[in-house]
């Protein structure tokens, strides 16, 4: 996790995502980038379709909204004492992309280069963070996903929970996990009881964890009367993990919008950082 993607705007979250990404960085000496994460605006937007009237596109309302979020990542990385990145083993630095574009299609395209993009929680009622961003970057970046939390988080990555169900999903986002569980204090393989299981067991994948020098364990945990999903999180925070290592979308996204799903719940109600790739 030696670069770090962290798309940058005015929102509720935005303090939390950043702490997010410092402490990842702080954990592996990371390079973190910085770039104002905006809408894409129409070039031009017709208002009279007889006279040919138009409207310009807002060009002071987009440079004010760059101008504002870099003004707020580089006013972070001052107040926490990281300085501009210089190459070098083990040294923490920031940049800041200037040239940028707007819309997601950009954010999922260049976080291709990164091994993380940092993004806040989607919030019901609220249009920041956007779905649209997070979903784009899951399934178009080929990169993991860390999603902070609206509470700014302690700790991140000392007591992991892989919340398993033996898909394609979970197992490449434990392969990108790789360095964070290298480093955890505790690694937790945990399964639900009755949950979808369509690959190899949780003791299996424990199993995997511990060849590869990681003192992984894996518990099953009843569901009850909960979703696979509450199950998860519930057990998760009863273990006191800081970090939930979670497969995207292991159901379609149009089953999860009209049933719910494991993925929507976790991204609608979790409380610590979330790793996910699709």
């Amino acid at each position: 996790m030696k670069t770090i993607l962290v798309p940058t705007a005015a929102h509720d979250l935005i303090t939390s995502v950043l702490e997010s990404a410092l402490l990842t960085a702080r954990r592996f000496g990371s390079y973190v980038e910085g770039f104002a994460l905006r809408p894409l605006i129409t070039e031009y937007v017709p208002v009279d379709m007889v006279g040919g009237l138009t409207w310009a596109r807002d060009d002071v309302s987009d440079e004010q909204a760059v101008t504002a979020a870099r003004q707020t990542f580089e006013r972070f990385m001052a107040d926490h004492g990281v300085a501009r990145f210089v190459e070098g083993p083990g040294k923490v630095g920031y940049g800041w992309l200037e040239d940028a574009t707007a819309g997601d299609a950009f954010v999922s395209s260049h976080a291709r280069v990164f091994d993380l993009t940092v993004l806040g929680r989607p919030t019901a009622g609220q249009a920041e963070p956007s779905m649209a961003t997070l979903e784009a970057v899951l399934f178009e970046s080929g990169r993991p996903v860390l999603i902070a939390p609206p509470t700014v988080p302690a700790a991140l990555g000392e007591v992991i929970v892989i919340a398993w169900n033996g898909s394609t999903e979970t197992a490449r986002v434990t392969a990108f996990a790789m360095p964070f569980l290298k480093q955890a204090r505790r690694v937790v393989v945990m399964t639900v009881e009755g949950g979808p299981l369509h690959g190899p067991s949780g003791e299996q994948m424990a199993r995997s964890l511990r060849c590869n020098d990681i003192a992984a364990e894996a518990v099953t945990v009843p569901a009850g009367k909960r979703s696979v999903g509450e199950a998860f999180l519930k057990s998760a925070e009863s273990t006191g993990a800081d970090l939930l290592i979670k497969g995207a979308y292991t159901q379609s996204r149009l089953r999860q919008m009209i049933f719910g799903g494991t993925t929507s719940h976790i991204l609608a109600e979790a409380t610590m950082p979330v790793l996910m790739a699709h």
